[in-house]
């Protein structure tokens, strides 16, 4: 394999290998001898005699999906690059190929940085106890002995595979838009991965598209590819009002989230999204399980209820709804965070076909987008709330304590700690990377959500004022 023959410099892999993937700076914390190095440990961990690559439009990107293919077809393994693509295109790849994958992208994070997103055949997630955890400790051991692990017998083979078209082709086969009124959309790609997905799989459709930030960039000129920070979508909502469209989408850096804005330009929670979608996949697989993960809206499981549906609560995080999802046989799932589950798409989550789902769901009726979703709006929530903390483990133990002997509250703590009244509930849970602590509430009445909110921060914080921004459940 080639690595240079100096010792290769110690990289701190407790900061660039996180819970579900690998993702710091470029080249401060990780380089292409280091995706070299993955390469090669991903091959030995998965035991892949071939699997599928793909990346994002990040400057770093190409070079560190090259060098991970290096590493991969020194230990024998046979590659097949898909270039330029999205996240959800490459988990495409890895379920129609029944191969292993690993997509270069950090996703919304800012340009300097970069990461892996890694799966087994068939798109099934790789996580810290799935597998990445060993990849982590070989890539550790090969680093600190300054030697590169040894070459097999036979190199494998490099080819190339361009998947969009045949991408697109069956996102189409899962949501039938044939019938839809012609819609006036504005899509912003953030100068992401979007800019190249979305004119491929909306062609042909009856759509007026209005392209925002469609041109590739990793250096995010217009604004960071972060739809959940709502400043990132306020030209989005502009031009939804000005271009009198019927709705806006934004798509994060490698695309595999959708974020919708209704006719009026105001963001549309993914909490409704999430109960939108999964009533049209009830309609075709009557009493089917959906997944929903815990601080999604109430909203969510009662409408799946009301449609016949079986909700199921999950932790958050996409490792453990995949998971869910192949465990439970659910047909579809959603998050808070614009992630998108379904059985269709080998229980991957895909923005994409999400928003298809709206397109469809629109476009089947005469009515206004704030219309259709106002149905799902039943509740106040705060959006997630973040407290930088010195000990986040204290301050949870301090909200326990204040909560778990109130009468007619229950508590759990499947994902950190959520206490439940009769017409409320709080989740507070850490961060899996920093020291934070998040916060989300949902009452039935707003006074009601205000007051929680507020009493449950006061025990976060104290005194201290602390870095705080929202987003929409």
């Amino acid at each position: 394999m080639a690595v240079p023959a100096e010792r290769t410099p110690r990289t701190d892999l407790s900061a660039l290998v996180k819970a579900y993937d690998v993702r710091g700076v470029v080249p401060d914390q990780w380089d292409e001898r280091t995706a070299e190095l993955f390469g090669a440990a991903f091959v030995q961990v998965t035991g892949a005699r071939a699997l599928v690559t793909g990346h994002d439009m990040r400057a770093s990107s190409p070079g560190l999906a090259r060098a991970f293919a290096r590493g991969a077809l020194a230990r024998g393994a046979d590659v097949v690059e898909t270039g330029l693509c999205s996240t959800d295109q490459l988990y495409y790849a890895s379920g129609t190929l029944d191969l292993p994958g690993a997509m270069f992208t950090a996703s919304h994070n800012p340009a300097r940085y970069n990461g892996i997103k890694m799966c087994r055949a068939g798109a099934v997630p790789i996580g810290q106890d799935s597998g990445l955890g060993e990849i982590r400790t070989l890539v550790e051991r090969w680093t600190d002995a300054g030697a590169p692990p040894p070459p097999a017998h036979r190199a494998g083979t490099l080819t190339h595979r361009d998947t969009l078209e045949e991408y697109s082709a069956h996102l189409r086969t899962l949501v039938d838009l044939t019938g839809i009124r012609p819609l006036k959309v504005v899509v912003d790609a953030g100068n992401g991965m979007g800019g190249h997905t979305v004119p491929t799989v909306l062609a042909g459709l009856p759509l007026d598209v209005v392209p925002l930030y469609f041109e590739l960039d990793g250096s995010f000129p217009n604004h960071e590819a972060n739809p959940l920070d709502p400043a990132n979508i306020a030209d989005l909502q502009q031009h939804v009002r000005t271009e009198h469209a019927d709705l806006g989408l934004a798509f994060d850096g490698d695309a595999d989230r959708c974020f919708v804005v209704d006719e009026r330009g105001e963001p549309v929670a993914p909490s409704a999204i999430t109960a939108l979608v999964a009533l049209r996949e009830l309609e075709r697989r009557p009493g089917a399980i959906v997944l929903h993960n815990l601080i999604t809206s109430r909203t969510v499981p009662e409408v799946i209820r009301e449609a016949g549906g079986t909700p199921v609560r999950t932790r958050v995080g996409h490792s453990f709804i995949k998971a869910e999802m192949a465990r439970t046989g659910a047909v579809f799932g959603g998050e808070h965070s614009a992630h998108y589950y379904f059985a269709d798409f080998w229980n991957a989550d895909t923005g994409m076909l999400a928003a298809l789902h709206v397109l469809g769901a629109l476009g089947s009726q005469d009515g206004r987008l704030s219309d259709l979703t106002r149905r799902f709006d039943r509740y106040a929530a705060s959006g997630e709330i973040n407290s930088a903390v010195d000990d986040p483990a204290a301050r949870l133990a301090a909200v326990r304590t204040a909560w778990q002997d109130r009468p007619g509250v229950t508590v759990d703590e499947l994902d950190g700690l959520t206490v439940t009244g009769p017409d409320w509930w709080f989740n507070l849970r850490p961060s899996n990377t920093e020291p934070l602590l998040r916060l989300n509430t949902e009452a039935r009445e707003p006074q009601t959500m205000r007051k929680l909110r507020d009493q449950v921060l006061t025990l976060v914080r104290g005194r201290r004022r602390m870095h705080e921004w929202s987003t929409p459940v």
